[in-house]
């Protein structure tokens, strides 16, 4: 089965991937954890748990990978390409492994990553995870905005990695939309 759980930052996605991985293994499974390109060959939580894990490139050819595993729990799906993703259903559907995939669905602007959209289009099961993410008004956080400059980013380039000198915020879809980052400010 493939399964994507999908979240704002701070739903928990890394936290959920690593005990899935867990899960797996305490039930006599060998599998392989992977994540993306920001996390340098770690996948790891706010909470303070971290693992080693394979860390995918655009390049990254996910059948050789992940031949001979039972399961595979990738963090950071939304940087997969299309054709990854595709290449993780052939793996579920020939060889019969487990997959799920953690992962940002939009990016800053509100707009679904290219990984993210190709997971909802061929995962058996999209999730959208239940923990609760506030915006700085209390409202739901739904969307991971970019700040630049103390304003809320609407053009660039969709991934950025390293130290880029933004930060990002969950917001609420009004505050987001009206650029509003935090109580007195726009």
């Amino acid at each position: 089965m493939l399964r994507f759980f999908a979240g704002p930052m701070g739903a928990g996605k890394s936290t959920l991937a690593l005990q899935m991985a867990y899960n797996y293994r305490s039930a006599g499974r060998e599998g392989v954890l992977l994540t993306g390109p920001s996390r340098d060959g770690r996948m790891s939580s706010r909470l303070g748990v971290a693992e080693d894990a394979v860390q995918i490139t655009e390049s990254s050819d996910l059948v050789g990978v992940l031949m001979g595993s039972s399961f595979a729990v990738v963090d950071e799906a939304q940087f997969l390409t299309p054709r990854q993703v595709e290449q993780l259903a052939a793996v579920v559907d020939r060889a019969g492994v487990a997959v799920d995939c953690f992962g940002l669905l939009t990016d800053f602007r509100s707009h679904l990553f290219p990984g993210s959209g190709r997971l909802v289009e061929l995962a058996d099961e999209v999730n959208r995870l239940q923990a609760d993410v506030f915006c700085w008004c209390g409202a739901p956080g739904l969307i991971n905005a970019r700040i630049e400059g103390g304003r809320v980013a609407r053009s660039g380039a969709q991934v950025q990695v390293g130290d880029i000198g933004s930060t990002y915020r969950v917001l609420c879809r009004q505050h987001w939309a009206y650029g509003i980052t935090e109580k007195g400010r726009s």
